[in-house]
């Protein structure tokens, strides 16, 4: 169910914050963690959904949104172009689902990104897709923001070597989760 699945992500990322003594530790381990799902989801995602290929980043925008998220989280958020060469987009969410049951970021933590896991999960699975991205939050309601708002902006790889993905590529995203 959703509200265990909320739960267990809270007690990890509490875990965490027991593990690591900086935020920064705790945000790299929850995008490492989203990056290793969001390349094996995109298969998931893929079978079910029946999506054929977007022509365009706006239109994959819409399918991230529209169906990704709606499929996997039971939201949809609205999509809004952040640039006029059409390589970057936000998706704004009016209500985030793994933050039901979280009121505020203690003082102490304030530069935590609690939901950095999505971030890692976004740019997981568009790399698999071939459209590399830097993927961030540019607002957080935990934070004091009127939205929780993710900025996604299309990155230019240098060669074809990151495909497909081989063990070698692997080890330059950084340490193995343990």
């Amino acid at each position: 169910s959703r509200e265990l699945f909320v739960l267990t992500y809270g007690a990890l990322v509490a875990q965490l914050c027991k593990d690591y003594e900086k935020d920064e530790d705790v945000n790299a381990y929850l995008d490492r963690m989203g990056y290793s799902i969001g390349i094996r989801l995109i298969d998931d995602f893929l079978a079910r959904s029946a999506v054929r290929k977007c022509r365009s980043y706006s239109e994959t925008a819409d399918v991230i949104a529209q169906v990704a998220f709606k499929m996997y989280l039971g939201v949809t958020p609205s999509v809004s172009c952040s640039s006029a060469t059409g390589n970057e987009f936000s998706l704004i969410l009016d209500k985030n689902p793994l933050v039901d049951f979280v009121e505020e970021l203690p003082a102490e933590r304030a530069s935590l990104c609690y939901c950095n896991l999505l971030c890692g999960v976004i740019r997981g699975a568009l790399e698999m897709v071939h459209l590399a991205a830097e993927v961030s939050f540019l607002q957080d309601r935990l934070k004091g923001d009127a939205v929780t708002e993710i900025g996604i902006t299309r990155s230019v790889l240098s060669g074809c070597s990151r495909w497909p993905r081989t063990r070698r590529n692997q080890l330059r995203a950084g340490p193995p989760l343990s």
